[in-house]
Parts: C-alpha cells; structure tokens; sequence
C-alpha cells in the first residue's frame, strides 16, 4: 500500500514548499526513498532540490488551469508503485482550487483508497497577517475531502498561530474537524536575523540540511544553527507520526 502525501494549501509563501522538502528528508533519514513531485506550473521551489530527485510534472501551461491528462499521469504512477512506496507530492498554490475541484471530481481519493493506497493532506497555517488566508485553505480542504486525515503545520515563523489570544487548538473550526485531524506539527518560531537567514539561505541553494552541514560557505554557526533545527523539526515529525 503506497503512501500519498499532498501538500495543499490556497495562499503562497507560507512555507507550502519546505513542508515538503522536510517530508522527503524526514523518510530519507528513516531509510524511505520517497517517491517526490513538483506540480506548481508557476514556481516549482521543491522541483530544484535535486538530492531529493524530485520529478517536475506542471498541471497546467499557467495559473488556474489544470490538464486533466497531466494528473492523470500522476495517478497512475502511483497505481503502478511497489506496495511499500511513499509520494511526496508538491501542489502550487496556483493550482490549489482547481486541483480540488479536480480531485473531487474524479473520486481521485476514494479510488486510491480503493486499490489499497492511503492518502494523507498537509497545508500550513501561519501567524500573522496571513492568518485568515490560510484558515480558509483549510476551510477548503475539509470541505472538498470530508475524509481525508490532514496534518496541519503550524507555521510560528510570522508570529504565534492565535487570534485574539486564542491557539488554533481552542478554535471551533479544530473542534469541529479534531477527528480529522491526524497531526498538528509545530514549525517553532526562530529569530530571523540568524535562523531565518540561515534556512533562507539554504533553501535559495535548494540544499537538504544534511548537505548544508557539509556545505563550508555556510560558517561553523550558522551550520549549528541549521543541526539544531532539523533537530527540532524532526522531533516534531517523529512525534506526529509521519
């Protein structure tokens, strides 16, 4: 039974891309060799990561079009994968809306299911004034795949994950969908004038921590700082069970 991990999620740059690059390096470091996509027909960041042998499939010539043939090919790569593979797939959020509607108008999922395969969904929601733009990717995505178990990373980076002192844990839109839920993964917020930069920096070389902790043009620092973060991020992925 192949593994399908889709990141989904409507508004851009709230770190949609680096979800997925830590997905596939956290089934390297268990000894997976993960099976990765970059769908986004307008800026594939993950296709550039080439330790990560991500394949770049655009879904469509340009933003908001989807070439159903396109994902049809994707669906059946998965079809004809060894029962024990595990996709990483990449989605733009150019394309977020369409490849929905898409999806749900196909029974992508159900059929999936039926041939033995699990589906999971991860979006991100982030503090700060992207905050409602992400609620509401969320929104869309337990709307269109009713069930669907969906990891939600907490994105702290822009600020806390709260509105009005509230955690997205004591919001009625957790507690209506907490059965839903399979994962909250905690992405810790970082002083950005040395974390930032640092993993700012990495990504732009599109560079897998363990290369960047190798990598001498980065200083014996900011190489710390980098251990010491996919440290934490691997925690919270063990945790959560991915």
């Amino acid at each position: 039974m192949a593994l399908v991990n889709m990141t989904l999620q409507g508004k851009g740059g709230v770190g949609k891309s680096l979800v997925a690059t830590l997905l596939a390096q956290h089934y390297r470091a268990r000894g997976i060799e993960p099976i990765c996509f970059d769908t986004d027909p307008v800026n594939q960041t993950f296709g550039g990561f080439e330790a990560l042998q991500v394949q770049r499939l655009a879904l469509g010539s340009d933003a908001g079009e989807i070439d159903p043939r396109c994902f049809d090919a994707l669906v059946e790569t998965i079809m004809l994968a060894p029962e024990d593979a595990v996709f990483v797939i990449d989605n733009g959020a150019a394309t977020f809306l369409p490849l929905m509607s898409y999806m749900a108008e196909n029974d992508v999922v159900p059929f999936l299911r039926e041939h033995g395969h699990e589906v999971r969904c991860h979006t991100i929601l982030t503090g700060g004034q992207a905050l409602d733009d992400t609620v509401m990717g969320l929104e869309g995505l337990f709307a269109a795949f009713p069930d669907v178990p969906v990891i939600i990373w907490l994105n702290e980076y822009f600020g806390r994950v709260e509105r009005d002192g509230k955690s997205f844990q004591e919001t009625r839109l957790y507690r209506d969908n907490k059965a839903r839920v399979h994962a909250l993964v905690t992405m810790g917020a970082v002083r950005k004038e040395t974390f930032g930069v640092d993993i700012a920096t990495m990504l732009k070389a599109h560079l897998t921590f363990e290369q960047a902790v190798e990598d001498p043009s980065f200083n014996i620092m900011a190489r710390q700082r980098l251990k010491t973060m996919w440290r934490a991020f691997s925690a919270e992925m063990d945790k959560a069970q991915l």
